[in-house]
């Protein structure tokens, strides 16, 4: 290494954690509307539309978001319903959601969310979108994960 190298790297790292709390802050419904493609807007507007059906209880729209696999899966509107309301209640009755952005992983597109649940618990949820052959972005399912488990 040469010398004065130290130095260039705590100048990078200042300059990596100015640049970090200079990021644009988020607008009211939680997109980062200076920094979002077209295709994360087009991925956030079919989870906000099921969220917002599941905010109506409306099992026929809420389904309409699910990919194929996961309309087989559940077979019904009413099924898949039933399934996120008692398996996924942070997401059925969410108080508050941001997103976190798109990530790519294995060659999949994954929408990742804060989500302040029900019971004042808060999860990072993961949805894996799969883009239809029409072009429409569809959600392949999500997981949840408790942000206390993060610190485990």
């Amino acid at each position: 290494m040469k010398k004065g190298s130290g130095m260039f790297r705590i100048v990078v790292l200042l300059i990596l954690a100015i640049g970090f709390f200079a990021l644009p802050s988020f607008s009211p419904s939680g997109l980062r509307a200076e920094t979002v493609s077209a295709e994360e807007r087009a991925i956030n507007a079919v989870i906000e539309a099921q969220l917002a059906a599941f905010k109506r209880h409306d099992a026929e729209a809420a389904f309409s978001h699910a990919a194929p696999d996961i309309q087989a899966r559940f077979q019904t509107a009413e099924n898949f319903i039933a399934a996120v309301a008692t398996q996924y209640l942070p997401l059925y009755s969410p108080k508050r959601v941001a997103f976190l952005g798109l990530v790519q992983e294995d060659g999949a597109t994954i929408q990742r969310l804060k989500v302040l649940g029900p019971e004042g618990g808060e999860y990072i949820a993961y949805y894996p979108m799969e883009r239809q052959s029409d072009g429409v972005w569809k959600i392949g399912g999500c997981y949840l994960e408790p942000v206390a488990g993060l610190d485990a």
